[in-house]
């Protein structure tokens, strides 16, 4: 059970809480804050740092697990964090250069401009009620006036993400679907600015902003579905420390990471990430590498251990020698792996993509031999234009644009009420063509427990209240084990490094920790005064729904790998108990990413699913992804889909709904294909206005619409 469910004033809170930046002060800071859970931790959080001299306001980002924080003097960000660790918030610098913008100006943009174009439809519609109920001479002439009053302003706000767009395709010689519908607009309005100035009968303002209208709406369905988080290597980045604790000559100086050269010493104390590779010189702690190399045990470093960046020192301080710094340590070159990996995969060209390529030349010609023929057949010029705007609009596609994101916005509404969230554009098309899938192990198929079974009532009592607020995974994983459990009364409780907890329990010496220390055997102890020290089973435990998922997928068709870090027992124990068949141990990311690749050169289409920062890699690299929301950042942000439940249940209908979303993308553009068939004549042919073009294109937009929402139904 993770803190957040442990927490009953989280119970309620608004999800998604936007970050917002410190409202005073000349500068900024933003730290992490991993340990925070509440509402409770929040308005902590805050009120500590607006006590502090120099600091003008601070906002806490729970979602986000970080604090914007606005200063009016310098202030020494390592200042902050000990005032904070002294209350008990566990806090960590980022690197914020290396994140991008939380804002989205663009969605808020489509919205303001589909907000507009939509209120002045409604207008312009009422006014055209007039018109079309008989209104003539000076009457019908002001109703004109005053529908390009509103629409002209309307178009000209609404219709700028088309226009924009359509230019600078066109400033480098090629053609997309926002050509013919910024031509279409502005010749549908400007033939009505014509005809009113002139007196004319009809205007056409109404089918312009119709059009303008429901292309936003596809304009910002897609945009939904293609927005996606961070770059998954700004993540990797953001993870490299900042600032370090570098020694020379016995003088401790904070510095920058970039200031940090080979040979120099590294302080690291518990808590704190691995800035570079090196060796440790001084100290003993326990190592928890799992994020890099997916290890689910904790490794002893002590002098002569070599250790690489990104990895965490967990329960005593360390001095590191420097053997690589900058961009050649382990965790730069890994930003690196998943730089290449996300550039090859976001080749992949979408179905809509594709489709524009051929639809807009035929468009333009089909209207160009519309106007050219009606010239020459009637030598009319208004006439003429009226016919090759009409089909402009009637060929407009709308309904072609709405088909992908309708669907995709659909099916990832389904999918995140089962506990889903979609975030590319083009996860869905690219899962429907998935064959293969390979799972990693620790953190996503298993998860470490303890055994609860072998302590008495009162060993389980003491043991919950030395574990209860300590990080150390092992501590975690024991906490878990003995909930329902009423934690003992303890004093004096103490960290050992590299060896465990020890406390005070009526009287006697209770130790939790390593059996060398304990004077056991190898494993995890726990000793209650002169007891003999009784051991704590760890093991790693299946997550909830992982044995129904293999066989749900393998029932799907797909063909499941397993690949993980741990050693060839564990892995081959988990292989077997899911059935998996094709499995390997012991790999590195860049095994992993190869693995992958292997694959992939045999035409296979993977489906990474994978939670540490070794796994980073080898999900950019997959053809699609799939990540725990207990997963690392870069994790979660390089995936295409955050899984948001504890239980792995939820994506056994995840390859369903891809497949048919695809068939419902597929028979949205059958729709149009059938719509065009059809109206194409009709159009060419002079029987429709531009108005009743503009009215058939809202019905096939609005029947692909229709045809989207069947995704709510059984797939």
């Amino acid at each position: 059970m993770s803190n957040a469910a442990m927490c009953p004033a989280c119970v309620g809170l608004p999800e998604g809480q936007l970050e917002k930046a410190a409202s005073n002060g000349t500068a900024q800071i933003i730290l992490a804050l991993p340990g925070i859970h509440c509402v409770a931790c929040i308005n902590g959080v805050e009120r500590i740092l607006r006590d502090i001299d120099g600091v003008a306001n601070a906002r806490v980002n729970l979602s986000m697990k970080r604090v914007t924080i606005g200063t009016d003097r310098p202030i020494a960000p390592e200042d902050l964090i000990d005032t904070l660790e002294m209350a008990g918030f566990e806090a960590r610098v980022l690197d914020t250069s290396l994140l991008g913008s939380q804002t989205d100006s663009y969605g808020r943009g489509l919205m303001t401009r589909l907000a507009v174009s939509g209120f002045a439809n409604m207008n312009i519609m009422l006014l055209s009620v007039a018109v079309w109920s008989g209104a003539i001479g000076a009457t019908m002439h002001m109703f004109h006036w005053i529908t390009a009053m509103i629409a002209i302003p309307a178009l000209l706000y609404s219709a700028q993400p088309f226009f924009a767009n359509g230019w600078r395709s066109l400033k480098v010689g090629r053609l997309n679907m926002d050509v013919p519908i910024s031509l279409a607009i502005l010749l549908a309005s400007g033939i009505s600015l014509y005809e009113t100035i002139y007196g004319g009968r009809h205007s056409y303002f109404d089918a312009a902003v119709t059009l303008t209208f429901f292309l936003l709406i596809g304009r910002y369905l897609d945009h939904r579905s293609r927005k996606a988080a961070a770059s998954a290597a700004a993540q990797l980045s953001a993870l490299e420390v900042p600032r370090v604790m570098r020694v020379r000559d016995g003088v401790r100086q904070m510095v920058n990471f970039a200031d940090l050269g080979v040979g120099d010493l590294v302080q690291v104390l518990p808590g704190g990430r691995i800035p570079v590779d090196g060796t440790v010189t001084e100290g003993t702690s326990q190592i928890d590498r799992s994020l890099l190399t997916g290890e689910s045990r904790l490794s002893t470093a002590s002098v002569g251990t070599a250790v690489t960046a990104g990895e965490v020192n967990m329960t005593g301080p360390l001095m590191i020698r420097a053997t690589t710094v900058g961009a050649d340590t382990t965790l730069r070159k890994m930003v690196t792996m998943v730089d290449e990996a996300e550039a090859a995969r976001n080749r992949y060209t979408a179905i809509a993509d594709k489709a524009a390529a051929l639809y807009a030349p035929v468009v333009h010609l089909l209207a160009l031999a519309a106007f050219g023929g009606w010239m020459l057949y009637s030598g009319d010029f208004r006439l003429s234009l009226n016919i090759a705007v009409a089909v402009l609009i009637i060929t407009c596609p709308c309904a072609m644009g709405l088909a992908v994101p309708a669907v995709s916005t659909t099916a990832a509404g389904r999918l995140f009420r089962a506990g889903l969230l979609v975030k590319n554009g083009t996860a869905l098309e690219r899962l429907a063509e998935v064959d293969t899938v390979v799972f990693d192990k620790t953190g996503t198929l298993t998860m470490p427990a303890a055994a609860r079974d072998a302590l008495d009532a009162e060993t389980q009592s003491i043991a919950l209240a030395m574990t209860q607020r300590a990080t150390h995974p092992v501590s975690q994983a024991i906490a878990a084990s003995l909930d329902g459990v009423t934690p003992a009364q303890l004093q004096d409780h103490q960290e050992h490094a590299g060896k465990g907890l020890s406390a005070q329990y009526q009287g006697k010496l209770v130790r939790l920790g390593s059996g060398a220390w304990l004077g056991a055997g190898t494993g995890t102890y726990i000793q209650v005064g002169d007891k003999p020290a009784q051991k704590i089973a760890l093991r790693s435990e299946l997550r909830e729904g992982a044995v129904a998922l293999v066989r749900g997928w393998q029932d799907a068709g797909l063909d499941v790998h397993l690949v993980s870090g741990d050693d060839a027992t564990e892995t081959a124990k988990i292989a077997g108990a899911l059935g998996i068949e094709s499995w390997q141990a012991e790999t590195k990311p860049a095994d992993k990413i190869a693995y992958i690749e292997a694959l992939t050169s045999k035409g296979a289409k993977v489906l990474m699913v994978g939670d540490g920062l070794n796994d980073t890699g080898a999900l950019a690299a997959a053809y699609a992804s799939v990540s725990p929301a207990t997963a690392a950042d870069a994790s979660r942000a390089a995936s295409d889909i955050v899984l948001l439940n504890d239980s792995l249940a939820p994506l056994i209908e995840l390859p369903l709904v891809a497949r048919a979303a695809r068939a419902r993308i597929k028979e949205n553009f059958t729709i149009s294909t059938i719509y065009n068939v059809i109206a194409v004549p009709i159009a060419l042919a002079g029987f429709a206005t531009p108005l009743i073009a503009s009215i058939a294109m809202s019905a096939s937009s609005i029947t692909v619409l229709l045809n989207a929402l069947r995704m709510k139904g059984k797939v």
